[in-house]
């Protein structure tokens, strides 16, 4: 019986994982930032959480673009890609959202769905990317929207925070309903959530 190199499945990863684990570090790197704001109050980590979105995208699409240009992928790098992606674009934006003040009972309804949502999108996207090609191995379009268009709203979060709209002084002020606190901002991220679970079709670039 063989016994498994020691590291084998990291001697298994290509290039294009490495960058997908990239993407997968900013994420991480970002709730980390929105922690550290918490705790300390210095709007600065928030800047850094925001910022570390955009440069999980970098990774994001060269990933990808590795990938095609090495001629190499697998079963494992799409799932690492989608892994990374429900943290960079999905968990970590909802997580800023919350660190901006977001923080009612309905608010963390709205931002659990949008992270669900996110989750959903990524499973179809899996299971149906093959039908999508249409044999040919490469998606023309994509069903619901993509995952990383939340970057929008972490760009919104970003001049928010960078205008002191955030917490108390939050855009669009707070609700209560049934006892229960909802800021309206809160509601970019259920359509967000809403559009990535949809059927439209979007044209991939």
């Amino acid at each position: 019986m063989n016994r498994p190199k020691p590291f084998s499945m990291i001697r298994e990863f290509h290039l294009a994982d490495w960058f997908t684990l990239g993407n997968a570090f900013c994420g991480v790197g970002a709730l980390f930032s929105v922690m550290t704001y918490l705790q300390t109050g210095l709007v600065l980590h928030l800047y850094y959480a925001c910022a570390l979105i955009p440069a999980a995208l970098v990774f994001d699409v060269l990933d990808g673009r590795i990938a095609r240009w090495r001629q190499k992928s697998s079963a494992m790098g799409r799932e690492l890609d989608s892994l990374a992606d429900v943290i960079s674009f999905g968990v970590a934006p909802a997580v800023i959202a919350y660190g901006c003040g977001m923080q009612g009972l309905w608010d963390r309804i709205v931002l659990g769905f949008f992270v669900a949502a996110g989750v959903s999108r990524l499973a179809r996207y899996n299971i149906t990317a093959e039908e999508l090609s249409g044999g040919t191995g490469k998606v023309s379009y994509f069903e619901g929207t993509p995952i990383p268009t939340s970057l929008l709203l972490v760009i919104i979060l970003w001049v928010a925070a960078w205008q002191g709209a955030i917490g108390p002084a939050i855009w669009g002020g707070e609700l209560k309903l049934l006892g229960f606190t909802l800021h309206p901002l809160v509601l970019m991220f259920a359509i967000s959530g809403s559009l990535m679970i949809s059927r439209i079709k979007i044209p991939k670039l």
